[in-house]
């Protein structure tokens, strides 16, 4: 999972990582608020990748996502 800060870079990143993965097709972002925080311009968007079979390379996520000031979450 992606965690990015605003919807544009969510965007972005979603048509990026569509062709450089060979996806069938655009991931969707996904608003998620902050935990504690009552304000709509505090939230975080989500890009969520399948991955089952650990084939995407990590470094290349979480180095995509750090351009636009987010991180790869892993479970």
């Amino acid at each position: 999972m992606l965690v990015l800060p605003d919807r544009d870079a969510a965007e972005e990143i979603a048509a990026e990582l569509e062709l450089r993965l060979g996806l069938p097709e655009e991931p969707r972002p996904l608003r998620e608020a902050l935990a504690g925080e009552d304000d709509a311009e505090d939230a975080q968007w989500l890009i969520v990748l399948d991955d089952a079979r650990s084939t995407y390379d990590p470094a290349m996520l979480d180095a995509l996502a750090a351009e636009y000031d987010g991180w790869l979450e892993r479970p």
